[in-house]
C-alpha cells in the first residue's frame, strides 16, 4: 500500500496558474489536480507497474503526472509507436497501460510485480536502440533533480516553458518536472521548431523558455531563429549532445541582444536529467565547457591510465544518481545500487572550478542525445551476418566491415538496430582490421579513421521527418544516375537534364525543400537548408505544368477529344528554356559539349529503337524516319514519315547548336554575354525562317527544324532573362514571332501565352495530387510523344477519352522500361569498375561510403 503523499500529488497547491497551455485550451493546476483525481479508479492505492505512451499533449502529460501522483512505478515510452508499445508491454507485462490513441487500459487488479517502494520512474537509457535495459529512478531522484534545475534556471510560477522535446526524452521530461512542480506553466505542443504556428503559439502564451538538443539549433538557424520576436523569453537551454562551443557562444552573444539567457548543460539519464550547467555569464568566455554541478551535485576527476595528466573519468555524486539499471522485472524489485555514477567520460577541471570533457572512455555513443552500446551493435551485426566494428565520430556512427561484407546490409541493420535514420550510420571497407600488440581490435586507429572520414563527408544526425543533405544527396545519385554525387554538387554539376529535373522538383517538394529559380544550380547541402514546414500543395515551376499541360493539349487535338493546336511548339519553346538552364553551364567547353551531345543522344536512343521496332514489325517508317531524318529531307507533303518532327527538332537542333557552341569565340560571347547571344541566335534562327518560308509557314514547313528553330531559340531566351527589362523584351519579341506563323489566332495565341506564363511565372501551386499529375506528364512526354501514334489511333473514334489515357499509360510503360534497362545496365557497368578496381587494390581499402562507390549509393 501506498503509505505517503509525493510532489506530484501536491499540484493543487499552485492554485489557479496555468499549468498546461495549448491551442484553444488552458488548464490550471488546479484542473490538472482534479484530472489526476479522476484516474483514481485506475490508478488505484496498490502500487503498480504503469506503462504511459509519452506524447507532448494534455492528456498524456496528465496521464503520466496521474500515475506519478499516485505513486506507481512508471516506465515511460514514446507513445507514437504502437510497435514499440507492445514490445514494451511484451517485456516488463505491466499492470496498467495508457496508450495516448485509447486512453489507460487495466490489464489486471493489483500488481504482478515485487515492486521496490522507492521506484518511481523507469526510463530507456537511449530512447529506443533496442536494448530492454531501464534506469531506475526514485521519487527523490525526480523531484531532487527537477528542483535543482529550478533553481539554477530560476522558474518561479511566472514562467512558461515551450516543449519543443518529446516528454518520453529524459531532457524533455525534465522541463516538465522543473516546471510544473515549481507552480510554473508549460506550452504543450508537439510542433517543430521551423512551424511559424509554433512561434505563433509561444507568442500569444508569453513563452519564457524552451529546451533544444544539438539539432534542434540547426533547424532554428535555417528558420531565421535570430530574426525572431519573442520579447517575454527569459532562457533557452542546450543538451542532448555537445554543441560546438562557437555555436554556444553565438547563441549566448544573440541572448544577451535580445534579453535571455543561453544555459548549456551536461546530463545524462542515469542522472535523472542533469549534472552540469555553464551559467550564462560564462557562455561566452568558456563556451567549450561543461560549466559547473547542478545545485546538490558534486563531480570528482578519477585518474584513468591511458590519460593526460588531469585527464580523468568524470564521475558524479548527488541526490539525482539513479538506483541502478532494471534488465528484467525482476530487477524492479531491487533497492539503489549505487552511491555515485561514473559517467564514461573524460574530463579535466580549470582553476575556476569549471569542468571540460575531453571524450569518451567507454565503448557508447552518444547520437540525438541518445547512448548507443557499440558493443551491443556488434553483436548484433555479427548475429545477423554483417560482421562489423563500430566507433563513435561526430554525431554518428562509423562501422568498418571487411572487403567481402555487404556494406549496404550493415548499415541498414544498424539503423534499423538502434532506431535511428541511416544518414547518421556510415559503413567503410577494410582490406583488414588493425589491432594491438596483444591482439584486440585497435579501436583508437579506427576513431582516427573515422575522423578522417568524417572530415570529407561530415555526416551528423537528423530526426526521420526531416531531410538530411546525405538523403538527399542520395535522391540525387539515384534519379541522376550518378553514383559519385556528394553535397557539394548540384543539378547542374551532376548534369542531369530536363527529365530527371520534373521528378526531382516533385520529390523535393514533397521533403519540403524550396525549389527556388536558380535551384538547379545550387550545391545540395545549401539546396537542404531551404527546408520548410510542409504545405498541402506544392509549388511547382511553371515550366513542369506547361510540359504536362503541352502534352495533354497535343494528345486531346491528336485524339479529337478536343481541338485546340499549338502545344507541341510550346513545347519547343521549353525545351529550349530547359536547355539554356541545363546544358549552357559554366563549364569548360569541351565539357559542356561532351554533357550536351551525351544528352541528345540519351533522348535519340529510345527514339531510335521504338521507331525501328515498328518499322520492322509494322512496316510503317522509313528508314530516314527511324534514324530521325526525315525533317532534314524537306518533303512538301504531310505523311506518316512527319509523325516524329517534334523529336526530330528537339535532337537535331539542340546538337547543332551545342556544334555551334564548341567553337571558342562563340562559347566566350555566349558565357560573357548570355542574355544578348540569345537575343542574337532568336533574330537569326527568326531571318532563316523568313527566308525559308516567310511570315507564315506552309502545311510541312512549321514542322522542319529548320524553320521551328526560332520556337527553340524563343525558349533559350526566355531561360536566360534575369531582369525586369530583359523579359519584357523578350515578352514581346514572343508576340512579334509568333504572330502570323500559323495563320490562326487561336494556335498563335495559345503559344504566345504559354511562353509569357514561362517568363513571368516562375512557380505555379498545385494540390499534391495534379503535382504529381503534371509532373508525370512532364517526365514522361517525349515518350509519350513517341509512342502515342501506335496508341490513340485505335480508339480515338469510339472513346476520345480513353484514347488520351491510354496514350498516356503507354509512354509512360515506354519510359519505365527503358530506364529500368538503362539502370541495370548503369549498376553492371559500376560492378564491373568496382571489380577491377578490387583487383588492381593496393591493400589499404576504399571507403564504400553512400555517394563515393557505386555499391552504396546505387541502393
Amino acid at each position: 500500500m501506498i503509505t505517503h503523499r509525493n510532489r506530484f500529488a501536491a499540484l493543487r497547491s499552485h492554485g489557479t496558474r496555468p499549468a498546461l497551455i495549448s491551442p484553444g485550451s488552458v488548464l490550471t493546476h488546479a484542473d490538472v489536480a482534479d484530472r489526476v483525481d479522476e484516474h483514481h479508479a485506475v490508478l488505484t492505492d496498490d502500487k503498480r507497474l504503469v506503462v504511459v505512451g509519452g506524447a507532448n499533449t494534455p492528456e498524456a502529460l496528465i496521464a503520466y503526472l496521474s500515475a506519478m501522483a499516485h505513486g506507481h512505478a512508471v516506465l515511460l515510452v514514446p507513445g507514437d509507436s504502437q510497435v514499440n508499445l507492445a514490445s514494451v508491454v511484451d517485456a516488463y507485462d505491466p499492470d496498467v497501460v495508457f496508450d495516448p490513441a485509447e486512453g489507460f487500459l487495466e490489464r489486471r487488479a493489483g500488481s504482478r510485480h515485487a515492486l521496490h517502494p522507492d521506484l518511481t520512474l523507469l526510463l530507456s537509457t537511449s530512447g529506443s536502440t533496442g536494448s530492454a535495459k531501464l534506469v531506475r529512478l526514485s521519487h527523490d531522484n525526480v523531484v531532487s533533480n527537477a528542483l535543482s534545475i529550478a533553481d539554477y534556471l530560476h522558474i518561479d510560477e511566472t514562467h512558461r516553458g515551450l516543449t519543443t522535446l518529446p516528454m518520453h526524452y529524459c531532457y524533455g521530461l525534465s522541463v516538465v518536472n522543473s516546471h510544473l512542480l515549481s507552480g510554473a506553466g508549460l506550452i504543450v505542443t508537439d510542433g517543430s521548431v521551423v512551424d511559424t504556428c509554433l512561434w505563433d503559439l509561444a507568442a500569444d502564451a508569453g513563452a519564457t523558455s524552451f529546451a533544444g538538443v544539438p539539432y534542434t539549433f540547426d533547424l532554428l538557424d535555417s528558420a531565421d531563429f535570430a530574426e525572431r520576436d519573442l520579447p517575454s523569453l527569459r532562457h533557452i537551454t542546450q543538451a542532448g549532445g555537445r554543441l560546438a562551443p562557437e555555436r554556444i557562444a553565438a547563441y549566448a552573444r544573440l541572448g544577451r541582444q535580445r534579453g535571455w539567457d543561453f544555459f548549456a548543460m551536461y546530463g545524462q539519464t542515469e542522472a535523472t536529467a542533469r549534472m552540469a550547467y555553464l551559467p550564462a555569464d560564462l557562455a561566452t568566455v568558456r563556451p567549450e565547457s561543461l560549466g559547473v554541478p547542478i545545485p546538490g551535485g558534486s563531480f570528482r576527476i578519477e585518474p584513468v591510465p591511458e590519460s593526460a595528466d588531469g585527464v580523468g573519468e568524470l564521475v558524479y555524486a548527488g541526490p539525482n544518481v539513479m538506483m541502478g539499471y532494471a534488465r528484467s522485472t525482476a530487477d524492479l524489485a531491487r533497492g539503489a545500487d549505487l552511491a555515485e555514477l561514473r559517467t564514461g567520460d573524460l574530463a579535466r577541471q580549470h582553476e575556476d572550478g569549471t569542468y571540460e570533457w575531453v571524450g569518451r572512455r567507454s565503448r557508447v555513443a552518444k547520437v540525438f542525445g541518445l547512448r548507443i552500446d557499440l558493443d551491443e551493435v556488434e553483436r548484433m551485426t555479427a548475429e545477423r551476418g554483417h560482421p562489423a566494428t563500430c566507433v563513435s565520430v561526430g554525431d554518428g556512427i562509423q562501422a568498418f566491415v571487411d572487403w567481402h561484407t555487404d556494406a549496404v546490409a550493415a548499415r541498414l541493420a544498424i539503423a534499423a538496430h538502434c532506431g535511428l535514420p541511416r544518414d547518421v550510420v556510415s559503413v567503410d571497407r577494410l582490406r583488414e582490421t588493425p589491432r594491438t600488440a596483444n591482439g584486440k581490435v585497435d579501436h583508437a586507429s579506427l576513431e582516427r579513421q573515422a575522423r578522417m572520414l568524417a572530415d570529407s563527408a561530415t555526416p551528423s544526425a537528423r530526426p526521420t521527418d526531416l531531410p538530411h543533405a546525405d538523403d538527399v544527396r542520395d535522391l540525387f545519385a539515384n534519379l541522376l544516375g550518378r553514383p559519385d554525387a556528394t553535397t557539394d554538387d548540384s543539378f547542374t554539376t551532376l548534369r542531369g537534364d530536363s527529365l530527371s529535373y520534373v521528378e526531382l522538383s516533385v520529390r523535393l517538394g514533397d521533403l519540403g525543400i524550396a525549389t527556388p529559380p536558380n535551384w538547379h544550380r545550387t550545391p545540395i547541402r545549401e539546396l537542404v537548408a531551404t527546408h520548410e514546414p510542409r504545405r498541402r500543395g506544392i509549388r511547382l515551376e511553371t515550366s513542369i505544368v506547361l510540359r504536362g499541360l503541352a502534352i495533354l493539349l497535343v494528345l486531346g487535338t491528336h485524339a479529337n477529344l478536343w481541338t485546340i493546336p499549338g502545344g507541341a511548339h510550346l513545347l519547343l519553346a521549353v525545351v529550349g528554356y530547359n536547355f539554356a538552364r541545363f546544358q549552357l553551364t559554366d563549364r569548360p567547353r569541351a565539357a559542356r559539349v561532351r554533357s550536351g551531345l551525351g544528352a541528345a543522344l540519351q533522348l535519340a536512343l529510345p527514339c531510335v529503337v521504338w521507331v525501328g521496332a515498328v518499322a520492322v514489325v509494322l512496316g510503317t517508317y522509313h528508314a530516314d524516319t527511324v534514324f530521325l531524318l526525315n525533317g532534314l529531307q524537306g518533303r512538301n507533303s504531310w505523311t506518316v514519315q512527319w509523325q516524329f518532327w517534334f523529336l526530330e527538332a528537339v535532337i537535331w537542333i539542340q546538337v547543332a547548336t551545342l556544334l555551334v557552341l564548341a567553337v571558342p569565340w562563340l562559347h566566350t560571347a555566349e558565357r560573357r554575354e548570355p542574355f544578348a547571344f540569345a537575343l542574337v541566335v532568336l533574330a537569326g534562327s527568326l531571318a532563316l525562317r523568313y527566308a525559308l518560308a516567310g511570315v507564315e509557314a506552309g502545311a510541312t514547313e512549321r514542322y522542319t527544324p529548320s524553320i521551328v528553330l526560332w520556337c527553340f531559340a524563343l525558349g533559350w531566351a526566355v531561360g536566360v532573362a534575369s531582369t525586369r527589362w530583359q523579359r519584357i523584351v523578350v515578352s514581346l519579341a514572343a508576340v512579334v514571332s509568333v504572330a502570323g506563323f500559323f495563320d490562326d489566332p487561336h494556335r498563335e495565341g495559345l503559344v504566345i501565352a504559354g511562353v509569357l506564363v514561362l517568363v513571368w511565372v516562375r512557380a505555379v501551386a498545385v494540390p499534391r495530387w495534379a503535382a504529381r499529375v503534371l509532373a508525370a506528364l512532364a517526365a514522361g512526354s517525349l515518350y509519350i510523344y513517341l509512342t502515342q501514334w501506335q496508341i490513340y489511333p485505335h480508339l480515338e473514334d469510339r472513346v476520345p477519352l480513353l484514347a488520351v489515357l491510354a496514350s498516356v499509360a503507354g509512354g509512360l510503360a515506354y519510359k519505365y522500361v527503358w530506364e529500368s534497362l538503362s539502370l541495370f545496365v548503369r549498376q553492371a557497368l559500376a560492378t564491373a569498375r568496382l571489380r577491377r578496381r578490387d583487383v588492381g587494390a593496393d591493400g589499404h581499402g576504399e571507403s564504400a561510403r553512400p555517394g563515393r562507390a557505386p555499391t552504396m549509393s546505387t541502393v
